[in-house]
């Protein structure tokens, strides 16, 4: 009886089909391609790192330890390397550069994976045939230089030997960041870079022999590498750190495609129950022919799980084919390189996923079948169901949480999160379906009865029965929202960081200048016509004591909160008289200066740092100033704006104690325009190789880039949502195409012109999409207002000039959809309605 009732209605049940389509193919998409890129970085694992085990320290290290690190070696092999920021100079165009310069010592690194160069053989000739580089293949385009060409390192110049195409472990975000030039290790200390002072890390990679398990070695090890204040990493380790990473992007994107799901069913549970209306004769019939209300029920919840379950399989197909080209989409993010393979897991799940989910919609508007009364097959106007409560919807209710529930738990992990998950897409969707209800009750209650024909008709369209106002309201205003957010943030965190080039603030920073030549790049600065804005002087040091507790005593109670890279990290901490515009006194005493050293030293804290140790006003530290042990005291709290470029420290001494210490300085300058700029570095990096130099613009264009990656990835998914409210739009007038055709022959029937007619539906559909696209700018604007409070804590100064056009193709697209889908209406004879009616 379901095959043979459907048959006249498949074009309708396609539409109902289409609506979730989407939302399994945006699921089985992300999922296939999760599955696959787990899979990829088990198998390539080994060259994430390019070594069996890599230790790392951000200090020089000890003779003791480095016996220690020898002796790890013994029966494999070993291969060093040092890591740190330093200006470049491109000799055949004089362009300058702040990159990653890696010191790699001549070994058998990578042991796993490979350094890709062009051509192939840089990668193993640099090390071994003189004064050679590598240099990142786009800073060779960025700066107009070719292989051959020569590139200078502080003191010394080498011949770029290749391209650099690809690192171990390296993705091509990083690479934006941090572009790398390999030189030799050997040559190191000729090029005069390594200064007191200067953030130095040191790798050491080894290859260990077959019969040593690296994770069982450094566990063994672990006590004394902590103490040390050592990192390290395995191919266990990092294989669990980068599978995590982009695990939380994939649950992160199945949700955006859960919510274009969600969407769908929203469509799929209003198609129903029109469709139920327009049965309900046929159902009455039945029921006089003896069919049970249970019968009836179940022929039509056949219907709907066909519906559902070719919907979910077209749906795995199509996203079987739209993770053909994640891996290109992703491929900025990605440290490896992703196969593309079909996921019958990934598929399986989906189909499941969009067979229950479209059948709980569906149920609360099917449930009323059961209780369909044979009286409307004589009256059409008597109550078709009884008017007793349903209890089995509030089952349904329940099991449609649930599902939500469990769903976002799988994803996420953690109930806390996917009751969070759940609870905010139930408060989107209360917030628009109460507006979209609002919008109806100020219609009908305010009724402008002083307007227009046309007017009149359009805004009734509103609020009388069948409308479309809820449905398009919830559909399109959720995926309107989700675009509109994205958009707002990425203007936001954009505007966090311009904010420090604008006005008189700082662009350009010079930082790792020496004592010696604190007066010379003074001079030099203002010699190029710059001002200096601000000379700071900079004191390393670490922490060996918190209140009385060392790194020791922490480790063994780990109930104290203290976390254990408060000891091992190393502090960059300044002495001055006076806070300075980005920082706020918020509790305590600031002393500008001491001259009795004996006791323990005030100072200053930044209070979200002295939040995260556990410390407040009072409490003593105690800080190794490069072997000379410094007791200090709380006695001041800063609240900091690191948005801006300051000398922002974490912690501040008062002067007249860490003057004699060693130490380096930064400067902070402004340049006018890029010409400047690279004019003044091209003589910086010459006169002071060791001096490396923060470019702002560089750094704005970087993020931009950055984030720009970022957004189209979400913008990607979010169109699934913003697409199937779209189809939602369609299904949604076709089902009432009908209906429409009666009311256009009545009008027409009562003297309305064609003209009119059109205008009606027009300014109805213009006023559903205003409707939704602004409600769902509403909610943008509220959920990146929360964003940047809360979880980006910014000030919240929201550029509204990218919402206009959102708003206004929102709009129009409904408008234009409506209008095609409604061409038809005026077409019908009056007579071909009254005959039906008849």
């Amino acid at each position: 009886m379901a095959w043979r009732d459907s048959r006249r209605n498949r074009s309708r049940l396609a539409l109902f089909i289409s609506s979730i389509v989407l939302g399994i193919a945006a699921l089985v998409a992300i999922n296939s391609f999760s599955d696959n890129l787990r899979t990829d970085i088990d198998s390539q694992a080994k060259s994430l790192i390019g070594a069996d085990l890599v230790i790392a320290a951000n200090k020089e290290i000890e003779p003791e330890m480095q016996q220690l690190l020898d002796s790890i070696g013994t029966g494999g092999d070993r291969s060093d390397e040092v890591r740190f920021v330093s200006m470049v100079l491109f000799k055949s165009t004089g362009g300058t550069r702040l990159v990653q310069v890696r010191a790699l010592e001549q070994g058998g690194f990578p042991y796993y994976g490979a350094i890709e160069t062009e051509p192939a053989s840089a990668s193993s000739t640099f090390r071994s045939s003189g004064r050679q580089a590598l240099v990142d293949h786009t800073l060779l385009l960025q700066y107009n230089t070719k292989p051959g060409d020569s590139i200078k390192v502080g003191n010394q110049t080498f011949e770029i030997a290749g391209a650099l195409n690809k690192i171990p472990g390296q993705t091509a975000m990083t690479a934006t960041i941090a572009p790398a030039v390999y030189i030799p290790r050997r040559y190191l200390e000729e090029t005069g870079l390594l200064q007191r002072g200067s953030r130095i890390s040191y790798y050491q990679y080894y290859k260990l022999p077959a019969s040593t398990d690296p994770d069982k070695l450094v566990k063994k090890l672990e006590p004394r590498l902590e103490e040390a204040g050592f990192g390290f990493d395995t191919i266990e380790t990092r294989k669990e750190s980068t599978g995590k990473a982009y695990e939380d992007l994939a649950r992160f994107l199945a949700l955006v495609g859960f919510v274009a799901l969600l969407l769908g069913c929203v469509g799929v549970a209003s198609a129903v129950h029109v469709y139920i209306r327009e049965k309900l004769p046929s159902i009455g019939v039945l029921r006089c022919l003896g069919v049970s209300g249970t019968q009836a029920f179940l022929i039509y919840l056949f219907q709907v799980m066909a519906m559902g379950l070719i919907g979910s399989i077209v749906g795995a197909i199509l996203g079987s084919l739209i993770q053909l080209y994640l891996p290109e989409l992703f491929k900025t993010f990605l440290p490896v390189e992703v196969t593309v393979a079909v996921s019958w897991a990934a598929i399986f799940q989906g189909i499941a996923i969009g067979v229950i989910i479209s059948v709980l919609f569906a149920l609360l508007p099917l449930l009323s079948i059961r209780n369909v009364s044979p009286l409307i097959t004589l009256r059409a106007g008597v109550e078709h169901t009884s008017g007793s409560k349903d209890k089995l919807r509030w089952a349904v209710y329940f099991l449609i949480v649930a599902f939500i529930f469990v769903f976002s738990y799988l994803q996420l992990g953690t109930w806390l999160q996917a009751l969070a998950f759940t609870a905010g897409v139930f408060v989107s969707f209360f917030i628009l379906a109460l507006i979209a209800k609002l919008m109806m009750w100020l219609v009908k209650r305010f009724f402008p009865v002083g307007w227009g024909y046309v007017w009149r008709q359009s805004l009734a369209n509103l609020y009388r029965p069948n409308n479309q106002t809820l449905l398009l309201t919830v559909s399109i205003g959720l995926g309107t929202a989700l675009i509109a957010t994205l958009f707002l943030m990425q203007r936001i965190l954009l505007s966090e960081v311009a904010f420090a080039g604008s006005e008189n603030q700082p662009n350009l920073v010079l930082f790792d200048i020496q004592n010696a030549q604190k007066d010379q790049v003074a001079q030099l600065t203002k010699a190029q016509g710059l001002p200096v804005l601000q000379y700071v002087p900079v004191v390393t040091m670490r922490l060996e004591e918190i209140g009385g507790l060392t790194a020791a005593d922490v480790r063994k109670d780990t109930t104290l909160g203290i976390p254990d890279w408060a000891y091992t990290r190393e502090y960059r901490v300044t002495y001055r008289d006076s806070l300075i515009s980005s920082e706020t006194s918020i509790a305590g005493d600031w002393q500008n200066k001491i001259a009795d050293t004996t006791g323990p030293i005030p100072i200053s804290l930044e209070d979200r740092y002295a939040e995260r140790l556990k410390v407040a006003l009072g409490d003593t530290l105690l800080f190794n100033v490069q072997g000379a042990l410094l007791p200090t005291v709380v006695a001041n709290l800063r609240e900091v704006e690191w948005n801006r470029v300051q000398s922002n420290f974490l912690v501040v001494f008062p002067k007249g104690v860490l003057e004699e210490a060693p130490q380096f300085h930064v400067l902070m300058t402004r340049t006018e325009t890029d010409q400047q700029a690279a004019s003044f570095q091209q003589t910086l990096v010459q006169q002071f190789p060791n001096v490396s130099a923060i470019d702002l613009g560089l750094i704005l264009e970087t993020l931009d880039d950055i984030l720009g990656k970022i957004s189209f990835v979400i913008r990607f998914m979010a169109l699934f949502s913003i697409t199937t409210g779209l189809l939602v739009l369609i299904g949604s007038i076709n089902n009432s195409k009908y209906q429409r055709i009666q009311e256009s022959v009545l009008l027409r029937t009562l003297g309305a012109s064609r003209r009119q007619i059109l205008s009606i539906n027009a300014f109805e559909y213009l006023l559903l999409g205003t409707l939704a696209a602004g409600t769902g700018i509403i909610l943008a604007v509220g959920a990146s207002w929360a964003l940047a409070i809360f979880s980006f804590e910014v000030a919240f100064v929201p550029d509204l000039s990218p919402l206009l056009p959102v708003f206004l193709g929102i709009t129009l697209l409904t408008v234009f959809i409506g209008m095609l889908n409604s061409r038809g209406i005026l077409n019908r004879p009056p007579l071909e309605v009254l005959r039906r009616e008849a």
